[in-house]
């Protein structure tokens, strides 16, 4: 892609996305994704309610009346975006393809972000960790990270979440929020690390899907290729049996990957490719809050 046309396309996204990150979501992000914890700020006289759990009992004993520690959330938080680089986020059948969404999504969680003075940074993988980009603040950070996800070309189109997960555990010492964008093709299963991952760290599953993934059209012979192995085979869409299987198909696997959501305390949402983004995550922000 020409230089001129990848800033001439990282100002279209900056401008839709910041825009709603200003006018929609800085005001929920904040109030749902929390801080590192609590810090100490100062010392007042107990008042009806308040948690004796605070009390500080060498102040109370030298004024002969209860006070309590009074503590103010640590507003700074580490975002890291886990997104999906593997071939098939370059399919979609309706006004733009999965990597088109993800690279929206994740620059209106960034923006919405740094309004917060949050750091931000981002695991580029497919089956191995095709970039790391270290956390760090402010619009110019953004900029560059809207146009890796615009023009970057990935080694492999194959997908390994667990991998992602790992690379997170071992780079983000202190606990971060890690959004995973994703359409979650991947044959590995990662349960597990994802559990581990959240004892850690505040995860959220975001999977973007098309709607053709959900059920096939009636359209005759169609030729279907896998974006990540290359396999080419034809199927006869006309067949009712076969549209059914299909659809059973995906149920099956988006149970399945709700089920590992579920067991791993993972707050997650799915997003179709011609569904409104913005109502979508309003949903997630909505549940956490």
């Amino acid at each position: 892609m020409e230089t001129q046309e990848i800033l001439k396309k990282v100002r279209k996204v900056e401008i839709k996305t910041r825009r709603l990150s200003a006018n929609i979501f800085a005001g929920q992000y904040h109030s749902v994704f929390k801080g590192r914890g609590m810090a100490f700020s100062e010392v007042r006289e107990y008042q009806f309610g308040d948690d004796v759990r605070d009390i500080d009992w060498n102040v109370t004993a030298r004024f002969n009346r209860p006070y309590v520690k009074v503590f103010e959330e640590e507003r700074e938080l580490t975002v890291m975006l886990l997104i999906d680089v593997s071939g098939s986020l370059d399919f979609g059948t309706e006004v733009q393809t999965k990597r088109d969404m993800v690279t929206e999504i994740a620059a209106t969680l960034a923006f919405s972000a740094i309004q917060n003075n949050d750091k931000i940074g981002v695991v580029f993988f497919s089956d191995k960790i095709e970039k790391y980009i270290p956390p760090k603040k402010g619009r110019k950070h953004i900029l560059y990270i809207i146009r890796e996800m615009l023009d970057f070309k990935p080694e492999s189109k194959k997908t390994d979440i667990k991998q992602a997960l790992e690379f997170l555990t071992s780079v983000s010492k202190r606990r971060c929020t890690a959004f995973i964008l994703s359409d979650f093709y991947t044959r590995q299963d990662f349960q597990q690390t994802l559990i581990i991952g959240n004892r850690k760290h505040d995860i959220v599953a975001i999977q973007v899907y098309d709607r053709r993934a959900k059920e096939l059209p009636n359209v005759g012979l169609m030729k279907v290729v896998d974006a990540e192995t290359g396999y080419e085979q034809y199927v006869d869409t006309s067949s009712k049996a076969l549209r059914s299987a299909y659809s059973r198909y995906w149920r099956n696997r988006q149970n399945g990957l709700l089920e590992t959501f579920n067991k791993s305390n993972v707050d997650n949402i799915s997003i179709a490719t011609n569904e409104d983004y913005v109502k979508a995550l309003l949903m997630l922000f909505k549940k956490r809050s």
